[in-house]
């Protein structure tokens, strides 16, 4: 007797995430030909489109696989299921071409370059041996080289170079770890590098190999190169070399502000940096972020990172720098390079070649340059790992962007701009949200035709045509007035401008997941917002949720003298918190010291008649104030410098003493006062106690300050989560000190991981506040 037929069934299965480019179409040709099901697989502008069909039993394995044993680039976001009549074709599994059609796909972020590539690379008896450009479907570039969507070559930069016939093989082949891997090429297609000197160098030009071994060579001989990357161009030059980086601080007149490392290896990274196991996870992570880490002794330049008891520290991700250190066998080069962003202070970094020449003329002594176009710049990510092991984002760019954040409300499409500082722009739809790459400061005209293109970019990429536009409060800010123009050329656009610290607390309860109809207890502390009274706010604690906030607390203000003159003076800011808290400005304190006599002539003119001089409330006013006092830091060269080196002296001193400077807290509209903080501080420097043990007792001052602050308004309202954000929380004592108080009285904490907490993460609150109140207007 024959067995009985098992009736056939035909699924057609949509998968949305981050499935295209990523190996995704030939990993469901395997699953699916591995359980002998019938069918296809197609791109779509929507994600990825399956028909299986097959025994029941059969197509029920098909779908429990699917989404559990994924590429290493895939990320599915949702898998949706409907039946089809069985057509009882017998014919293979097939993989389609890419359909055309309106919708919207997740294109992946840039990745550092896989095992497999790595071993072709050195690998003498492989066609892609020494190859700058080896890549494959799990790692290189994606969103830098993407011109379009659906992700396709014929979209992306790579289209320039025409695949030769052992590519287009692979190219085609469903079953090689190259098939539809848009970046694919070999030394036989392209791209070509190219090492450009800068005149009068005495340097020989070169292609190819000889490009790379002349650029090692002219790093260990101390020069420095301009090396284009992935995103865009770095300025390399030996770590190790004195010289060599005291030279480029000059050129690129950088100030104090610490380098970021480029490490051969693990290795190198452990002899310069203490490494714990999460930290090395995110060293060697696809995404390949700098990560800061608590440097020590080492031959390393002491100019790398003055004044910082951390390091920036990233991994090679791109064949290039694999081989600017060097494969086994070839001449040693340093073991560390700085790679700081190529571009002079203030402007984008560059991405184009011929204007790298000019931009990055009289910096570099040569260019490593290369043909392949890059579409969007896209800086390098930067991240701090906190002690329990979870990241804090404080620069989301490479290997982040452009993957999407899940937001917890549904949002009319709509594009937020983000502020002045650390811009990066965001733009969302539904429950999606796509932040663009960091961009930078807007005060420059470059950085804001830079956020321009990348507007432009993002909204391509993602399909999201904004009908709201969102914006800073701050009629002054440069994004601010981009957005009021920008909103009007945008078909049926509106404007909302979102209260900075409003922005803030809501950014910290959009990546947790809240909802917004709660209000929680936010505590936002950074350098400079525009408060509803016309003010610089920065010390505040708000009752927020989406739809609006209340201000419970704040730091009591101080004259703000001369506006940024003041910020980049904070023996000034010291004097002015001196002022208001009714101190005398004796000789013997150091921020006295710091300043000549017809400075603080001046000062004390504008002070006491409130000549240019802007009430403050800002806490990181306070905190450069207070590096200043304690004899830390009196004249700044980059941002947060002061509070940055008042920091590290505090952490030198922390297991020392466990006292803390009290604060004062006054009733009814509760403003937190320094000045019983600023007392005890000249008390201290009259008593000759160490700065180290100063900073780290103002540390503590504040975290029990907040603490209290929190207490009084859960007595108040009832309400029990508390978000702590702004840019003051990237320090990371302040952080973990506040955290470990509030979460001992039974708070829960809300912290930043993937949208940092300072403005770089603007935008994402912005976003939501802005939808919210357009929705129930």
């Amino acid at each position: 007797m024959t067995a009985p037929t098992t009736q056939a069934v035909r699924r057609r299965v949509t998968v949305r995430g981050t499935v295209q480019g990523v190996g995704f179409r030939p990993y469901v040709h395997r699953l699916a030909t591995g359980l002998a099901l019938t069918g296809f697989v197609s791109n779509t502008a929507y994600g990825v489109l399956i028909e299986v069909e097959g025994p029941p039993d059969d197509v029920a394995r098909f779908r429990d696989r699917l989404p559990a044993e994924l590429p290493p680039l895939a990320a599915v976001t949702e898998v949706a299921i409907e039946d089809l009549p069985a057509t009882g074709a017998d014919d293979a599994f097939t993989i389609r071409s890419t359909e055309q059609s309106p919708g919207r796909t997740l294109l992946p972020p840039d990745t550092a370059t896989c095992g497999d590539c790595l071993r072709e690379l050195a690998d003498p008896a492989d066609r892609r041996h020494r190859h700058p450009f080896v890549t494959c479907t799990h790692c290189g570039p994606r969103f830098t080289i993407a011109t379009g969507m659906p992700y396709d070559r014929a979209v992306t930069t790579m289209a320039d170079f025409p695949m030769c016939p052992a590519c287009a093989r692979e190219y085609g082949d469903p079953g090689d770890r190259r098939f539809h891997a848009q970046p694919v090429a070999c030394p036989d297609c392209g791209p070509r590098l190219r090492l450009v000197p800068a005149p009068g160098s005495g340097i020989r030009a070169a292609r190819d190999a000889e490009a790379l071994t002349t650029a090692r060579a002219l790093l260990t001989a101390g020069r420095i190169v301009a090396v284009k990357g992935l995103g865009g161009y770095h300025l390399a030059c030996d770590a190790t070399d004195a010289r060599a980086v005291d030279k480029l601080r000059t050129r690129k007149e950088r100030g104090d502000k610490p380098f970021a490392v480029m490490c051969a290896d693990l290795a190198t990274v452990q002899r310069i940096a203490a490494v714990s196991a999460a930290e090395r996870a995110a060293l060697t992570s696809a995404r390949r972020p700098i990560v800061l880490l608590r440097r020590h002794a080492s031959n390393l330049a002491p100019d790398v990172c003055p004044g910082s008891p951390h390091l920036g520290v990233m991994l090679p991700y791109t064949p290039v720098h694999t081989l600017l250190f060097g494969l086994p066998g070839d001449p040693p080069g340093p073991p560390a390079l700085v790679m700081t962003s190529g571009n002079r202070s203030g402007e984008p970094i560059v991405t184009d070649d011929d204007e790298a020449l000019t931009r990055l003329a009289g910096l570099a002594d040569a260019w490593l340059a290369h043909d392949r176009v890059i579409a969007s710049p896209c800086d390098d990510s930067l991240l701090r790992v906190r002690p329990d092991g979870t990241e804090q984002v404080l620069r989301r760019s490479r290997g982040y962007v452009p993957r999407p954040l899940r937001l917890p409300v549904a949002v009319r499409p709509a594009l937020a701009v983000g502020g002045d500082l650390k811009n990066a722009l965001c733009v969302g739809e539904g429950d999606q949200a796509w932040f663009g790459p960091h961009i930078g400061d807007m005060g420059d005209l470059t950085t804001l035709e830079a956020a321009q293109r990348a507007e432009r970019r993002l909204r391509s990429l993602t399909g999201v045509s904004p009908e709201l536009v969102a914006a800073d409060r701050h009629p002054a800010y440069h994004s601010t007035r981009w957005a009021r123009r920008h909103a009007r050329q945008l078909t049926a656009s509106d404007a909302a401008f979102v209260q900075h610290h409003h922005a803030h607390i809501a950014s910290a309860m959009a990546q947790h997941g809240l909802d917004g109809t709660t209000p929680v207890i936010g505590v936002a502390f950074d350098g400079t917002g525009y408060g509803d009274d016309g003010t610089v706010w920065g010390g505040e604690v708000l009752l927020a949720d989406f739809t609006g906030y209340r201000r419970f607390a704040h730091l009591a203000p101080a004259p703000l003298p001369g506006g940024d003159a003041g910020v980049a003076n904070p023996c000034r800011l010291a004097l002015a918190r001196l002022w208001a808290a009714g101190l005398p400005w004796d000789a013997d304190l150091p921020s006295v010291a710091a300043c000549a006599p017809e400075e603080l002539a001046v000062l004390e003119r504008q002070v006491t008649r409130q000549v240019a001089c802007v009430p403050t409330s800002s806490m990181g006013r306070l905190f450069d104030a207070v590096s200043s006092l304690a004899g830390v830091c009196h004249r700044v060269g980059y941002e947060a410098q002061a509070a940055l080196e008042l920091e590290a002296a505090a952490a030198a001193a922390w297991g020392a003493d466990a006292t803390a400077y009290a604060f004062g807290v006054g009733t009814g509209p509760v403003r937190w006062d320094p000045a019983p903080v600023l007392s005890a501080i000249v008390a201290d420097l009259r008593r000759g106690t160490p700065a180290p043990l100063i900073a780290a007792r103002f540390h503590r001052g504040v975290a029990q300050a907040v603490s209290e602050i929190c207490r009084r308004a859960r007595r108040t309202t009832g309400l029990a989560t508390v978000a702590l954000t702004g840019g003051v929380f990237a320090n990371a004592l302040l952080e973990e000190g506040c955290t470990e108080l509030l979460a001992a009285d039974g708070f829960t904490v809300l912290r930043h991981g993937e949208v940092p907490p300072n403005d770089g993460g603007l935008a994402l609150g912005q976003l939501v506040v802005a939808a919210h109140l357009r929705q129930e207007e």
